[in-house]
């Protein structure tokens, strides 16, 4: 049996035991932070396509910071934590550091994101019951992006859902839209207030025909079911005139500006980097 074992170890592969104890050391550092509420959001703009210096909202991205203050990327652990409570807790605070933005800007917009899964979350469900009872404003000012992927898990639980959520005066987007995953039988029912079109066909699309193309479909079936159009990972000037000359209606990426922790709201952290 030793002898077995002993082959056993010697048969796996060096390079999969590393990526996994990476993987564990990652997951340990994501819920030590989570424990200590050790993140923060940052903010990028989404601006009309049409008059690109006015912000339409922005979308608030959490960042979780490990015991040293750096940010943990989240491409290590996002996939793995999205079916684990582990996810469930990362939209809790993702949210509720939302709600406390906004009830600290009256004249902020924000976006925050959520799975699916994290409808039947108790803690979600109260942190967003507790932010509305203490600042009822909110809500109007408040949008949920549910990624299309995750949409499609739950689709009636989804719908439900949203016609509960919406009557409190919240908006709802379809994030990454155009992945592949969508049953347009479910836009009918879902009635999303806003669809970002995936990255996927945005980037270089000034120079695709073929994502042109795609592009346009997608803005037809936004329009033909009253939702909103953003494009998401403009990075050119020339994208960016060509998806608003095709009736996108809103923009967002590195080309207007990029996520940051000191957003224009915030002037006290302006003065503070400038010192």
């Amino acid at each position: 049996m030793a002898q077995k074992n002993r082959g056993q170890a010697q048969g796996q592969d060096p390079l999969a035991i590393a990526a996994a104890e990476r993987d564990r050391n990652t997951l340990a550092m994501v819920r030590q932070a989570l424990e200590r509420r050790n993140a923060l959001l940052a903010f990028q703009p989404v601006v009309q396509a049409r008059q690109p210096d006015k912000p339409a909202f922005y979308e608030g991205l959490i960042r979780i910071l490990d015991e040293t203050g750096r940010i943990i990327p989240a491409r290590d652990f996002i996939e793995v934590v999205d079916s684990q409570e582990l996810g469930r807790k990362i939209d809790t605070l993702a949210l509720d550091l939302g709600l406390q933005e906004l009830a600290n800007e009256p004249s902020l917009r924000l976006s925050i994101n959520m799975s699916a899964r994290s409808i039947g979350y108790r803690p979600w469900i109260e942190t967003l019951e507790r932010g509305l009872t203490a600042h009822p404003t909110v809500a109007e000012r408040l949008i949920l992006e549910i990624s299309e992927s995750s949409a499609m898990l739950m689709p009636d639980l989804i719908a439900a859902f949203m016609g509960e959520i919406q009557a409190k005066g919240i908006a709802f987007a379809l994030d990454d839209f155009g992945e592949g995953y969508t049953n347009f039988r479910y836009l009918r029912d879902f009635y999303f207030d806003l669809a970002k079109i995936s990255g996927d066909f945005v980037r270089g699309v000034a120079e695709s025909p073929d994502n042109q193309v795609v592009i346009q479909a997608m803005v037809s079936v936004a329009q033909h079911f009253d939702m909103f159009t953003v494009c998401e990972a403009v990075e050119s000037s020339t994208d960016a005139a060509f998806l608003a000359a095709a009736g996108v209606d809103c923009l967002q990426g590195y080309h207007f500006g990029a996520p940051t922790v000191r957003p224009p709201w915030r002037p006290d952290l302006e003065r503070a980097a400038a010192g």
